[in-house]
């Protein structure tokens, strides 16, 4: 297969830096390009979804306030994928992160005995909010907050991470990152497919790794989120699902599991319909104790790689960028 040529407007090098959108650039490439013959995605007999979890700033642009170690060459090397197989994908679909101030994994939330909030990486125990350790800014709060640490540690997955302030709603850091958004926006006049972008992790007492549902959902007789069934609808209402974004060791990661679950209860063939791009993924580093060794539960790039392998063992298929669809 000849590999297509990129769009004049598109420089590799140039994804993840802020700037506005090139807007005349992109329709003119994109109406080139459909001139030569690119048909329209509701002709495909072979449906193609690329699903892109929280490609944002806030995570991907050195700099920002959550910023994920090699993120950047993680967009650059998707947004070239998507390029190179536009004609072939049928609709992409992005995840944003989404949150205010006052939400129980940032520090807004939190106090100690001397009413300082907790630095950011701070790992709250069930324990430590039982003793006093750390109570919520609001006393409205305090038997929510001790019920969500129970029931978070109750799964077995995480503990209450306190995170840097990160992709709120209005601020620069929460859109996705430029040089990836105008690739979207390329591939939408290109193939007449608006992009889905999905929204999640708003309700401000729990926590949603997973795109498709929040890892605590009850807290005592009070509902504080639901598994998206439409969403998993749509994204299986196409033959193949390739998966890309940050971070491996936590919102990919989780949103996988969350899909492996549900598919495994459903239809376990379904997850063959599901490809990662493991070369457009990096985890969150390990958060280390004095000596340098990785806190138990928080050596996350050790995680993420043993989840990858759990992934493909239940059926997924691992490829890379390089990867050209027939």
């Amino acid at each position: 297969m000849n590999e297509p040529a990129l769009p004049a407007f598109f420089d590799a090098e140039a994804v993840t830096p802020l700037r506005l959108p090139r807007y005349a650039e992109i329709e003119a490439a994109a109406t080139l390009a459909r001139a030569a013959g690119v048909r329209p995605a509701e002709e495909d007999t072979r449906r193609v979804a690329v699903f892109g979890i929280d490609c944002q700033v806030g995570f991907c642009t050195p700099g920002a306030s959550l910023f994920v170690p090699g993120a950047d060459a993680d967009m650059s090397r998707a947004a070239t994928f998507i390029l190179r197989n536009a004609a072939r994908i049928t609709r992409l679909i992005f995840s944003l992160d989404t949150h205010t101030a006052y939400q129980i994994f940032h520090p807004a939330f939190w106090r100690d005995a001397a009413g300082a909030p907790p630095a950011p990486l701070t790992a709250i125990s069930a324990a430590e909010v039982r003793a006093g350790r750390w109570r919520p800014a609001d006393p409205a709060h305090d038997a929510w907050a001790l019920a969500y640490c129970e029931a978070l540690e109750g799964t077995g997955r995480y503990m209450l991470t306190i995170w840097p302030y990160h992709t709120m709603l209005g601020a620069l850091d929460h859109a996705l990152v430029p040089g990836l958004f105008e690739v979207a926006h390329y591939h939408a006049l290109l193939r007449t497919s608006p992009v889905m972008l999905e929204t999640k992790g708003q309700h401000p007492l729990t926590e949603s790794y997973s795109v498709l549902e929040p890892d605590v959902k009850h807290i005592g007789s009070k509902v504080v989120g639901c598994f998206n069934q439409p969403l998993l609808d749509e994204l299986l209402s196409f033959d193949e699902v390739i998966v890309f974004g940050e971070a491996s060791s936590h919102c990919v990661r989780a949103t996988l599991r969350s899909m492996q679950e549900a598919l495994e209860e459903r239809s376990p063939e379904l997850l063959r319909r599901i490809t990662l791009l493991t070369d457009c993924m990096s985890p969150v580093p390990a958060v280390c104790g004095p000596d340098g060794a990785p806190l138990p539960g928080l050596d996350f790039p050790a995680e993420a790689a043993a989840s990858l392998r759990a992934f493909e063992a239940a059926g997924m298929r691992l490829a890379d960028a390089s990867l050209l669809l027939g």
